[in-house]
């Protein structure tokens, strides 16, 4: 199927095993257990030598089915469905950090990843380093003998930055150390992590993939790319069979100590979203883009952020890597906090909610929100201005969003030049 295109590769995955019925869409397995004709054959499914289903917080075929169509989308070896992106970030750095250990990060990330590497993480003694990722030196010099990943995100919530992923990949394959790329705003059918030189890629699945907001979720996607032999938490494991050392470690232990898998029913909602993945994204991401350039320069809006826009230190890595826009976020810089909560109460179709890439457009000022219980040190550290506003933009009409924005931006009281 590799000839075929994304939305038909995605669509055309079949079933791991025929459906008794012929239906064309995975019947929902709502259910814990799976029963065996005799005490050897659940006893070779629990030693996993058989693939059957044994408990559903192991596995599930509702899942299971999800996690195949993201192999399809992503050309992956092996792709972990869970509950939220966040349960995707812990337990992956559970998988792969020990005390001691040490992970190369940009500190501008997602509130809840950052206050994961700097308060969960660092009590169990793993450093986190904060680098610029612009600057290929730094991250070359933090890394050491101890370093497990070098993380990033793909395209930075909110501050839209984007890492040149391949000048980066050529430093940790020198160093023998993973790539590690949180790709939640830039999907599968935009962007190909592994030809770019991603070990591990990390998705909200509650975002684009979920196919409007329906459901939280998150998967592990494992490319097969590194020698896990080098890490020292893994080292030691045998050599599984069809599967890296990590993802072995993953389905064997972390994912079923800690708990956070993915249901069934959302399994069965985000298969049908993966499904109608790049229809929803190539509109949503251009009209994210046609916003930006619209409102490049209005004299109410100190600064536009989009990656493609020539005012974007990040135009041409943009362009390098992504097939088509570079996601349907866009951000806008106002003259002061108070300006942006006035803008942002005129606002009549832009739904004031966390939360990105559902099929409504969401606006959020993530200062006195998603980073609310950050310390001052702590959003200038992640970058954070009580200056900015975060669009997500969904599926109405164009027009309609730019009068949404034109109209409001009247209560603006700053005007530039």
């Amino acid at each position: 199927m590799n000839d075929l295109h994304f939305s038909t590769r995605i669509i055309g995955t079949d079933f791991e095993k025929p459906d008794a019925h012929g239906a064309i869409a995975l019947p929902v397995y709502r259910n814990a257990a799976f029963e065996f004709p005799d005490s050897e054959a659940i006893a070779a499914a629990f030693r996993g030598e058989t693939g059957k289903h044994t408990y559903s917080r192991i596995s599930n075929p509702s899942v299971a089915n999800f996690e195949q169509k993201v192999r399809t989308a992503s050309g992956a070896e092996s792709a972990v469905a869970l509950s939220s992106g966040m349960a995707a970030i812990t337990n992956t750095f559970f998988a792969i950090a020990t005390a001691g250990s040490n992970i190369v990060s940009s500190p501008h990330l997602f509130g809840n990843t950052f206050s994961f590497f700097k308060s969960t993480l660092e009590a169990f003694g793993v450093e986190v380093r904060f680098v610029d990722t612009d600057d290929l030196r730094q991250i070359e010099s933090a890394i050491d003998a101890n370093t497990c990943a070098f993380f990033a995100e793909l395209v930075t919530n909110p501050h839209l930055e984007v890492a040149d992923l391949p000048a980066i990949s050529n430093i940790l394959r020198a160093k023998g150390v993973p790539m590690i790329v949180d790709t939640t705003l830039v999907p599968w059918c935009a962007f190909d992590a592994k030809k770019v030189g991603v070990d591990i890629e990390i998705v909200s699945t509650t975002k684009y993939i979920s196919g409007g907001a329906t459901s939280t979720g998150g998967v592990i996607v494992d490319y097969g790319t590194f020698d896990w032999t080098k890490n020292k938490k893994l080292a030691a494991m045998p050599q599984p069979k069809g599967i890296s050392r990590f993802t072995a470690k993953l389905r064997s232990e972390i994912v079923r100590n800690f708990g956070a898998v993915m249901t069934p029913d959302v399994a069965a909602m985000q298969t049908l979203g993966l499904e109608t993945l790049q229809v929803r994204y190539d509109r949503m991401s251009a009209t994210a883009a046609e916003l930006a350039r619209h409102f490049a320069g209005h004299h109410k809006i100190a600064r536009v952020n989009y990656p493609t826009l020539k005012t974007s230190p990040y135009k041409a890595v943009s362009d390098a890597l992504f097939s088509g826009h570079p996601g349907a976020m866009f951000t806008v810089e106002l003259g002061s906090k108070a300006d942006c909560f006035r803008f942002m109460d005129a606002l009549k179709i832009f739904r004031r909610a966390t939360n990105l890439f559902d099929n409504k457009s969401l606006v959020i000022h993530p200062e006195s929100t998603i980073y609310c219980t950050f310390t001052p040190e702590m959003k200038r550290t992640a970058g954070i201005e009580d200056t900015l506003i975060r669009f997500s933009v969904g599926l109405e009409s164009v027009e309609d969003l730019k009068n949404d924005i034109e109209n409001a931006l009247q209560r603006v009281c700053i005007i530039y030049p």
